[in-house]
């Protein structure tokens, strides 16, 4: 250790070394959060979870036949078959997959009805497999849709992973609240197309019903009645006409209930040879019944024909209503398309509205207001999903930061009763983020998707506060014991308390630096064990060089010699 302590005095004796020093620390420290704007090292709340399933929906527009919606998840079929790693895959036409975790906060389970499906995908294991899940995705994804789109124009294909951190309905959802709902659902598809034209944003869909006209056959009563029909013959027939209807019941020893048996007519039976009114009447005459007296009487004498508009589904929260705009991200951070598409829209409404933002660092910070030039009405366009959270989460992770940064400083006040020393701890401590940024980077060269700085990272990087702030109370109280009770002068006091602690300090990072290893390959805590292992190497290095300088550069070090000490723990070879 003597050549160190050679090496730190050498320093601590030019003021032009000190300066390097200083200098070279502060341009690494600029250097690395540098990295956070220019998108070197992205932020994300959690990384790409690699699972053994994946799952598909289908939603072709409202008002399609479950032909339709077949037709195009046999097509997103086809594509997944060419894939060795798929082991099955199972079609859930009209319905969602029997509920699991991303169908629990995605609502999957209550899909129901003839333009949805969905499909399940079961993967090999993920331990013997070298493709992730969420890559595989990633790769499937504009293969199925620019095959399978265009089938049935309108229709959404979306390939849902399952959530690797909180529950959310989408990674980036924006909520439209007005009291208009027809300049809502406008307002609404608007911000659809403004998050289609954004980087890194895929499955866009709107989750509102889509507006079309439909026929509504009505059974007229008296007209039936002076037939010498019923009701129910004719309720009947147009079951059976169009749907099919259940005519007898089957038992059977291997099921407790009566098994019903459905009578369906064939397809070209079924189906109109076009989507008009005049093709609804030609189907309801070629359809008659016999009445009472043995005479045959056409359906469509008995029966009213209106054309409707569909009606729409209204959804609220917290007693408001409002529309769901979602967007998935494709291996990119949330924060990055969202502050993009953020300001598109701010350009696009301020033309018809006046837009305004949220003041301050609330929750709400991102979210839009609209005013209508002309009719003075009010709607608001909220951020929320896992975007919102990974601000929340970063946010609230960034206020412990602050607040462990005071409390050990308070702590410091108090100890050492100087401000001056208070703060070099505090500082050497807060520079350890040059090593977690740098590790991140550096990480990055090593993982074929992109290596995030992650929530796990800042727990890491908090984490890091107890164990720099160790290392410089460890050569601060050494050296004032030095100059108190053996007279050294500071900076040789300084010098030599560096070298003989370097050994306990490089000790305990390398029992820090094995010890998250083991967490350093892990997909979700990856990111607590590089911050753990870059950072402590960061912090070995501010320790012994960055802070012996400023203990140098102060006052509060100018420690003299004491008349009463305890020298039974100080040992000093010369």
């Amino acid at each position: 250790m003597k050549k160190l302590e050679r090496f730190i005095y050498n320093i601590l004796a030019h003021k032009s070394r000190k300066t390097i020093v200083i200098v070279v620390t502060a341009i690494l420290f600029a250097a690395t959060i540098m990295m956070l704007p220019t998108k070197m090292v992205k932020a994300k709340m959690l990384p790409g979870k690699s699972d053994n399933t994946f799952s598909v929906y289908v939603d072709t527009p409202k008002g399609s036949s479950i032909y339709q919606t077949n037709e195009v998840s046999q097509c997103v079929i086809e594509v997944l078959k060419n894939e060795k790693e798929i082991m099955n895959i199972e079609l859930f036409l009209g319905q969602g997959i029997p509920l699991d975790y991303a169908g629990l906060v995605k609502g999957s389970a209550m899909k129901q009805g003839e333009n949805v499906a969905e499909i399940a995908v079961n993967l090999t294991d993920k331990h013997e497999r070298k493709e992730p899940s969420f890559m595989m995705v990633k790769r499937l994804r504009p293969v199925a849709k620019k095959k399978c789109l265009s089938i049935v124009p309108g229709t959404s294909i979306k390939f849902v992973e399952q959530p690797a951190g909180p529950p959310t309905l989408a990674a980036v959802v924006v909520e439209v609240y007005g009291d208009n709902l027809k300049k809502d659902r406008i307002i609404a598809y608007e911000v659809a197309d403004i998050l289609k034209k954004t980087k890194g944003l895929v499955d866009i869909d709107v989750m509102a019903d889509d507006i079309y006209s439909k026929f509504e056959l009505i059974p007229d009563k008296e007209k039936i009645a002076r037939s010498g029909l019923s009701v129910k013959q004719v309720n009947e027939i147009l079951y059976l006409a169009f749907e099919g209807m259940e005519i007898a019941h089957k038992n059977s020893k291997d099921f407790p209930d009566q098994v019903p048996i459905f009578e369906i007519l064939d397809k070209e039976s079924r189906t109109l040879y076009a989507k008009s009114y005049d093709a609804l009447v030609s189907k309801l005459s070629s359809l008659n019944l016999m009445n009472q007296k043995g005479m045959m009487v056409p359906l469509n004498e008995v029966v009213t024909i209106r054309e409707v508009k569909s009606s729409v589904m209204i959804m609220h929260k917290d007693l408001e209503r409002m529309i769901n705009v979602t967007a998935e991200t494709d291996m990119v951070s949330q924060v990055y398309p969202l502050l993009d598409a953020r300001e598109k829209m701010i350009k696009h409404f301020s033309k018809e509205y006046n837009v305004t933002k949220e003041p301050g660092m609330s929750t709400h910070m991102f979210d839009l207001y609209l005013i209508d030039k002309k009719t003075g009405e009010k709607f608001v366009l909220k951020w929320d999903g896992e975007m919102k959270v990974s601000l929340d989460t970063f946010r609230d992770l960034g206020a412990a930061f602050i607040a462990a940064l005071i409390l050990i400083f308070l702590l410091l006040v108090v100890y050492y009763k100087s401000f001056a020393l208070s703060g070099i701890i505090l500082l050497g401590s807060f520079l350890s983020i040059i090593g977690v940024i740098l590790g991140h980077w550096i990480a990055n060269w090593f993982t074929d998707e992109t290596f995030f700085l992650t929530a796990t990272s800042l727990i890491g990087f908090i984490a890091l506060m107890g164990i720099s702030s160790r290392n410089s109370l460890l050569l601060i109280d050494f050296a004032k014991s030095l100059m108190e009770c053996h007279g050294m002068k500071k900076r040789e006091a300084i010098a030599v308390a560096a070298a003989t602690r370097a050994k306990p300090i490089m000790l305990t990072a390398v029992a820090i630096i094995l010890g998250s290893a083991l967490l350093a390959s892990d997909p979700v805590f990856g990111g607590l064990g590089v911050a753990l292992i870059s950072g402590t190497v960061a912090a070995v290095f501010v320790s012994l060089l960055f802070i012996p300088v400023l203990m140098d550069s102060t006052k509060a070090m100018d420690f003299e010699p004491a008349d009463h000490c305890d020298t039974n723990n100080i040992s000093i070879t010369k």
